[in-house]
């Protein structure tokens, strides 16, 4: 893009609108980009020279700086709004969710650009709220190709979502990504234009590469990448709602909230979580239906509701104690209901600073998952299991929890396990100062592992 040669006044307009500084509106484009997995040095003086026309933001800062100034005005602020322009269009936002999803895979594979660039916007976040699933039902079905699909095709894409999901598990969302993506983009997303025998073979299918979807945006999300995570979910959502319109679309409008409460950003949560749960509520079954009412605690946690988010914990162990049919594939994939509510539980619990019922859960969430087969799960609730032992001043316990969490960790691409390791290095350094025993050793394997 050619360097600017007058003044941006659409952009300091947009500022004096929100009515920050420049050094706070830094922090924030700061703030947005370590969100999307990215370290920047974004300055007040670069904001001067942006809005001078010195220079326009490169990369992702664009995009961060839309996102930072949305948050600020309350309201969706494009690029094109702040006199910015995406050096590579986006498919555009009416597009079919197979077409969509197709082009998401091939980007990732090729790496091309407009994904590259992706960010989390707390706007996406409420894309199910305003999606018009007749229309794209309606255009689903008026592109339907000559080739039949039958069970054995469908079968296959949920084997290799299986076993990616129990690798992912194991070796972290960069393991298998591009294998992942490339099979979405080249066998399964095509399949959804053939005919099928049945209309229960066509949702199954839909249902099928919604949950590779979702497994593809759960990958990128689990490295840092938070915009393309976001995009896969988006067009998930959309896939799932050809599948089953109650259950498995309340699935992922609860893991679009579940992302974006993990980023601290509970904008449009609560609304969100609502809009699963008036979909899912009768359709699922109670351990699918606890995976939504926990959410809807830590929504309600995020924005301190704290009595609603204590009733919705509560309703979240009651649907637990149903024994009301199988759980479905699309919300076994997070693992035994039961662990996944202790660990949500615990985060709850730490907005609504109870330390104490923190470390209960977090030891209750050990004990249902699998070690073995859950280990990146293990290793990041004992990180969190240390993290509330030190908020108890119970630091020898804190070190041990911490060292268990980085064995577990050692081999594994993911970038929360890293965020993970970096988030206890202030506390070390406490603990160093101290001499608090086996703190000093500790400190030394965090700064190896994220060497």
């Amino acid at each position: 893009m050619p360097t600017p040669t007058s003044a941006n006044s659409r952009l300091r307009d947009s500022i004096s609108a929100a009515g920050c500084t420049y050094d706070a509106l830094a922090r924030d484009v700061r703030r947005i980009a370590a969100e999307n997995g990215e370290l920047l040095q974004t300055n007040k003086s670069a904001i001067s020279h942006w809005v001078g026309g010195a220079r326009a933001p490169s990369g992702r800062a664009g995009q961060y700086l839309a996102e930072a100034l949305s948050r600020r005005l309350g309201r969706v602020v494009t690029r094109t709004e702040l006199g910015l322009h995406s050096p590579d269009a986006e498919p555009p936002p009416d597009i079919d969710p197979v077409t969509a999803v197709t082009d998401l895979g091939r980007a990732d594979v090729e790496r091309r650009q407009f994904l590259a660039i992706a960010a989390f916007t707390t706007a996406g976040v409420a894309m199910p709220l305003q999606h018009d699933h007749e229309a794209t039902s309606r255009m689903l079905r008026a592109r339907t190709a000559r080739s039949l699909v039958g069970s054995d095709d469908i079968d296959v894409v949920r084997q290799i979502t299986a076993a990616f999901s129990a690798a992912d598990e194991r070796l972290g969302g960069g393991h298998g990504l591009t294998t992942v993506t490339a099979y979405l983009a080249d066998t399964a997303a095509p399949m959804l234009r053939g005919r099928f025998p049945s209309e229960a073979l066509r949702q199954a299918a839909f249902g099928a590469v919604a949950e590779l979807a979702y497994l593809a945006g759960w990958k990128h999300h689990d490295l840092g990448h938070e915009g393309a995570a976001q995009r896969y979910y988006q067009v998930g959502y959309q896939l799932a709602c050809e599948a089953d319109p109650h259950g498995h679309a309340a699935w992922m409008m609860r893991t679009l909230a579940h992302q974006s409460l993990s980023l601290k950003q509970p904008h449009h949560c609560v609304d969100l979580v609502e809009g699963a749960l008036a979909r899912g509520l009768g359709h699922v079954d109670g351990q699918t239906e606890a995976l939504l009412h926990i959410t809807h605690a830590r929504a309600y946690a995020a924005v301190g509701e704290n009595p609603l988010a204590a009733r919705a914990l509560l309703a979240a162990e009651d649907a637990l104690l149903r024994e009301d049919g199988p759980q479905p594939s699309f919300s076994r994939v997070s693992g035994p209901a039961a662990g996944t509510v202790a660990s949500h539980t615990a985060r709850t619990l730490t907005d609504l600073a109870d330390h104490i019922g923190t470390e209960q859960q977090h030891r209750d969430a050990l004990t249902r998952w699998d070690p073995e087969k859950y280990k990146r799960v293990h290793a990041l609730t004992h990180a969190d299991l240390g993290d509330s032992l030190a908020a108890q001043a119970r630091a020898d316990e804190a070190v041990a929890a911490w060292t268990q969490a980085l064995l577990l960790m050692e081999g594994m691409t993911s970038d929360r396990t890293r965020k993970a390791i970096t988030s206890i290095r202030s506390t070390l350094a406490i603990y160093q100062h101290r001499r608090v025993p086996g703190a000093a050793d500790l400190a030394r394997r965090a700064r190896e592992a994220l060497a």
